[in-house]
């Protein structure tokens, strides 16, 4: 019986899977029903990869701040994750570039574009990439330190020896000299990089930072003085130094040779590596500012190997490239730097991974050349597709977010309705356009505006419309703005399974209260309501004293039925889908009384738990030899038809008072 279909209704549905509760007793099974999906323009993350997000500071570690060019759909993805904690989100592609190295640029969509496109290193742009594509990673920057003489030096004041100059620096002094005690120009900055730590033998220890280096002079600060300040004292000539590596502090010793490189006779292999924000876009603190060094770290790699073999001491992978590729959420290892001569070769006899010059060791790369780009119509119609399999990707409310600029909308609106009609488990919600009600002047207008956009659009029982925009903060930028509110009505519907069943309307003053809203582009009056709930949109109202509530639970269905309700339609794709997941049981099995009776003993219990919790009010199931005939079981298919009566919202409520007589009891007029 390789087919099995059922009926709810006029309604067949597919069967996706088997479910067992261990016992070896088929029941019916708990599915979702809360999990939201949007596809957007983002400043970062992964593209074209559907990610999981759990939480707004998810939102913001994944795919960035909310920008003015993204804020609608970053706040609808926001707003929703107020009411529930599941969300599938997609960044689209565009035409937006990876920084780089060399700052030429680079497109790595995700993890499986590196994988198959540039794991072998070959991607010509300099050692490192962001991780994704966007300006964002113009604020990164990674620097290395690849041996022990790069990590930590000391100077003598020795001649021939690397010292401070003759002469005496004075207390205050920004600028010192530095040479190697034979006078010769030129020959001292060259064993020092720019962020440099220097201690010049001052009896309290002070230490600084190289800020330039010109020639034989270094300029430097105070170490983590906000305020700057230069030399604490004078320093006479010939005084010993002190260098270290920038962020040598973050590490417990200097890089050196590996126990495993040891073994098969190798020297040399290990390096620290550190991801930091350059410019503090990312952390809010840059590293080239006194006192925030430290403080804009974003990943630290230490002792990690040079060679492509390497191995902990667990035995998993300690090569640079491998580590820092699965590890970080930062950067991508792209080109092997030419002064690490052995990097990615596998260990000889004899071997030394050291650099090929000593103060070289310290390798800083920053990166450039990233481009933000914002999604085309095309572009978000492809990330929308990418929840298309019912099968393997499990949604359940679909945002729709904002339409692109310079768009009518429809098409927008039409490819989410179109998604959730083919899928058939999922409701979409949709807004209307922001021109049609933020900035324009009258209620009756935005009514229009509203009506006539949604006029527009397709019957349908799997989208839900409202009326507009809400006006609310933004604590990213210090501002306030409209974002339109599906966002917030799918999240209401999320929010009603959690606290009640989603059979239950999400509208009204118990569940449907919209969180976060200052204000309404478009309040409408019951005048306009009146208008647009008959044209299938659900209006959202402030009401003076009792907050912003969904005023309405209809679905995009243009005739009467009982799927023109949001709870009805959501009911029923919760039968459906628990059911079609225990019906797929019966696969392969014998349509014979035995296995129907069996279907009719699986589902009508989980039917009755529906029944009392207040989601039907009655229904039948039939699956025997009058559906079952000779005919269907020679087909190999399986029929069941499932009679639901859907228990029905309260839409309006009509109050009568009757003025009684004095002295006639209400007992006697209830009778």
């Amino acid at each position: 019986m390789p087919w099995l279909h059922f009926t709810t209704g006029f309604y067949k549905v597919a069967t996706p899977a088997n479910w067992n509760n261990g016992d070896d007793c088929v029941v019916v099974p708990a599915v979702a029903t809360s999990i939201g999906a949007i596809a957007s323009g983002f400043s970062k993350g992964p593209v074209d990869q559907i990610i999981p997000i759990g939480s707004e500071q998810e939102l913001v570690e994944t795919f960035g701040k909310p920008d003015s060019n993204n804020f609608e759909n970053w706040f609808t993805a926001a707003n929703f994750l107020q009411y529930t904690n599941g969300l599938r989100v997609v960044r689209a592609d565009t035409a937006a570039v990876n920084a780089t190295g060399n700052g030429s640029g680079l497109k790595i969509k995700n993890d499986n574009d590196y994988d198959s496109n540039y794991a072998d290193g070959s991607g010509s742009v300099g050692d490192f990439a962001a991780k994704y594509p966007g300006t964002w990673g113009n604020a990164l920057g990674v620097s290395v330190c690849s041996n022990a003489i790069a990590y930590e030096q000391t100077f003598s004041g020795n001649a021939g020896v690397l010292g401070v100059t003759t002469g005496t620096p004075a207390a205050g002094a920004t600028v010192v000299g530095v040479d190697n005690g034979g006078g010769s120009a030129g020959d001292g900055g060259g064993a020092y990089n720019v962020g440099d730590i220097v201690h010049f033998g001052e009896a309290d220890g002070s230490q600084y930072e190289v800020t330039a280096i010109a020639t034989d002079n270094l300029t430097i600060r105070q170490l983590d003085n906000p305020n700057g300040g230069g030399l604490k004292s004078a320093l006479v000539a010939a005084t010993n130094v002190r260098r270290r590596w920038k962020f040598y502090d973050l590490f417990d010793a200097a890089p050196g040779t590996s126990t495993w490189a040891t073994s098969k006779g190798a020297s040399a292999d290990e390096m620290h590596v550190v991801v930091h924000d350059v410019t503090g876009a990312l952390s809010g603190y840059d590293s080239d500012v006194a006192g925030q060094r430290t403080l804009a770290v974003l990943e630290t790699y230490a002792f990690v190997s040079q060679a492509s073999g390497a191995k902990t001491a667990q035995g998993g992978t300690n090569f640079y490239a491998n580590k820092i590729n699965v590890g970080s959420q930062y950067v991508w290892w792209m080109d092997h730097n030419g002064s690490l001569t052995q990097a990615g070769t596998d260990v000889a006899s004899g071997a030394s991974y050291a650099s090929t010059q000593t103060h070289a060791g310290v390798l800083n790369t920053l990166l450039t050349g990233g481009t933000d780009d914002n999604p085309t119509i095309g572009e978000l119609d492809l990330a929308y597709g990418l929840f298309s399999d019912v099968e393997t990707v499990d949604i359940n409310l679909v945002m729709a977010g904002s339409c692109p600029a310079a768009t009518d909308g429809v098409a927008h609106a039409t490819m989410i309705m179109d998604l959730c009609e083919t899928r058939k488990d999922c409701v979409g919600f949709i807004s209307p356009r922001r021109a049609d009600v933020v900035g324009v002047t009258t209620g009756a207008a935005q009514a229009t505006n509203v009506k006539g956009f949604f006029d527009n659009l397709a019957s349908s029982s799997y989208a839900v419309f409202d009326s507009g925009y809400k006006y609310m903060y933004d604590k990213y930028a210090d501002v306030y703005r409209y974002v339109p509110l599906n966002g917030d009505i799918a999240g209401l519907s999320a929010n009603t399974d959690s606290v009640a069943d989603p059979w239950f309307s999400p509208a009204g003053y118990n569940r449907g209260q919209i969180r976060g809203a200052v204000k309404l582009a478009f309040n409408p009056t019951k005048a306009q309501r009146d208008i647009l709930y008959p044209a299938r949109i659900n209006p959202v109202c402030t009401f003076p004293g009792q907050g912003t509530v969904l005023f309405g639970d209809k679905t995009a269905l243009s005739r009467p039925s009982a799927f023109d309700r949001i709870n009805v339609r959501r009911l029923f794709i919760v039968l459906e889908k628990a059911i079609s997941t225990a019906a797929k049981f019966q696969l392969f099995e014998f349509n014979d009384a035995f296995t129907q009776a069996q279907f009719k003993n699986l589902v009508e219990p989980f039917l009755r738990d529906v029944q009392g919790r207040r989601g039907i009010t009655d229904f039948s199931v039939v699956a025997d030899d009058t559906n079952n005939t000779g005919e269907v079981i020679d087909r190999n298919e399986f029929v069941a038809d499932i009679y639901i009566k859907p228990a029905r919202s309260i839409n309006f409520i009509t109050l009568s008072f009757i003025a009684v007589r004095t002295g006639v009891a209400f007992s006697e007029v209830g009778g």
